[in-house]
């Protein structure tokens, strides 16, 4: 098994330049938070010329919506949401500096073009372990689009959250890497 990487965020070109798909890797300093709602409102305001919520510059996206704390916690179960579904307003995030996107699935092989162009990797989290994930969280704040409930965006400040590199900034892809394997062992 490789090793596991520990990275920072907001994350530098080296360390995206670092991370190959198949990587995994242990996430601590600030995530933010959107789904497509939010990601449509942010793009929106782009389009007005107005500024986002948060400088997007090396940060990296969770596409989470949150289930409500319990008492004594600071998020409640934090699952990733379906990634494709973000891949209309991904490109232009990345244009304004956003370097890392978290959620599960698939995406486009245009939103993996501008990965590459923009310099920007994309991570899964585990689907199903949302409340282990929560544990990872350490602090989380809402910054915008408050009435969109748990879609709104927040600031998280993570230890050591757990993702896995799937489309790294050299076109490398383990979905595909995955499958080109399992075919070779059959």
């Amino acid at each position: 098994m490789a090793d596991i990487k520990k990275i920072k965020t907001p994350l530098d070109a080296a360390t995206v330049e670092s991370l190959r798909a198949g990587d995994q890797v242990l996430i601590s300093g600030v995530l933010y938070t959107a789904r497509d709602t939010a990601h449509k409102r942010m793009v929106d305001a782009l389009d007005r010329g107005e500024k986002l919520p948060f400088d997007i510059s090396g940060q990296v996206v969770y596409y989470v919506g949150p289930s409500p704390a319990k008492p004594g916690k600071v998020i409640g179960s934090a699952g990733p949401t379906t990634s494709y579904r973000m891949d209309a307003y991904a490109e232009r995030l990345m244009e304004k500096g956003m370097k890392g996107m978290i959620g599960k699935g698939m995406r486009d092989k245009k939103i993996i073009d501008a990965m590459k162009k923009h310099k920007c990797v994309y991570f899964a989290a585990i689907g199903g372990a949302a409340a282990l994930i929560a544990r990872s969280i350490k602090s989380a704040e809402v910054i915008a689009y408050d009435d969109l409930g748990p879609e709104a965006v927040r600031r998280l400040e993570v230890v050591d959250f757990q993702a896995f590199v799937i489309n790294d900034v050299y076109g490398g892809d383990l979905y595909e890497i995955g499958k080109a394997e399992y075919k070779s062992a059959v």
